[in-house]
């Protein structure tokens, strides 16, 4: 998600800082920006030229204390509150004050996040999608503090970077979450059951419902760690055991089958 963000907004003529702390995922980033650039040029929605400017905007760094000159920080780290409050915290102390903290957050409380910091009405939920150069929906979410002027402000840097950009008030899940993740987390329980195999359950959504990927192969393009994090977070905020994870969605992660990403899900993929 962090390297389709900085490419959007490299590709929108802003300067971007992509932070990580590990060079090597610094890397892998990078490239894959070149590739999905390079992509754009050979699809003719980018000149090479333009390539080569948006690439130029991007700025690689394992320090944090490098990001003190953004306006607008967008963060989007593991869906684990800990983990994201803990960013937080240095980032209000790292960045000027009139700066905004923006969380790509897909169910965390953004009141919750901002209440770690000594500036709630300059956080905001800014929730992308993926592959974020391609899909045009961005979720902007209102804290209980967030300012009309951030959400004005962060409203109009999504249309600049050709999002289409829709407001949501903070509940766990905002909208996309709150409904696709218990509709992936019953398509498991169907499976875990008997109802039918992972294939037939994608089919039957692909074919009778014409989505474009079934809720499984779904699952493990997510990730299926990322999925249960999602629920427990429905679970917890919403305070109805209706979001439990699936116990086979446990098992699986458990036993380290993650989805695409660690070569096996309910699916099984090349591990690259």
């Amino acid at each position: 998600m962090g390297n389709g963000i900085a490419h959007v907004c490299a590709r929108s003529g802003f300067n971007v800082l992509l932070y990580d702390i590990n060079q090597s995922s610094l890397y892998r980033g990078l490239d894959t920006i070149r590739t999905n650039i390079a992509r754009e040029v050979a699809k003719q929605k980018l000149t090479q030229e333009q390539a080569d400017e948006a690439r130029s905007r991007i700025t690689l760094t394992t320090s944090l204390k490098d990001l003190a000159p953004a306006s607008l920080a967008i963060e989007a780290a593991t869906e684990r509150f800990d983990i994201k409050a803990e960013i937080f915290r240095e980032l209000d102390r790292i960045l000027a004050p009139e700066a905004i903290l923006a969380s790509n957050t897909s169910s965390i409380s953004i009141t919750k996040i901002a209440a770690r910091t000594k500036r709630p009405g300059q956080v905001i939920g800014m929730h992308f999608f993926n592959p974020v150069p391609v899909m045009k929906l961005v979720e902007i979410i209102r804290g209980l503090q967030t300012s009309p002027v951030t959400f004005d402000t962060v409203f109009s840097i999504a249309l600049q970077l050709d999002k289409t950009p829709i407001e949501v008030n903070d509940a766990a899940g905002f909208i996309s979450n709150r409904v696709l993740m218990p509709l992936i987390n019953e398509a498991i329980y169907a499976v875990m059951e008997g109802v039918a195999t992972p294939e037939a359950v994608d089919q039957v959504f692909v074919l009778g419902m014409a989505h474009p990927m079934g809720p499984l192969t779904l699952a493990d393009f997510i990730g299926l760690d990322v999925c249960v994090d999602i629920m427990r977070v429905l679970a917890d905020g919403l305070g109805n055991p209706k979001y439990n994870p699936c116990p086979l969605l446990i098992r699986m992660v458990d036993a380290g089958w993650l989805g695409r990403k660690s070569g096996r899900g309910f699916y099984t993929y090349p591990v690259k």
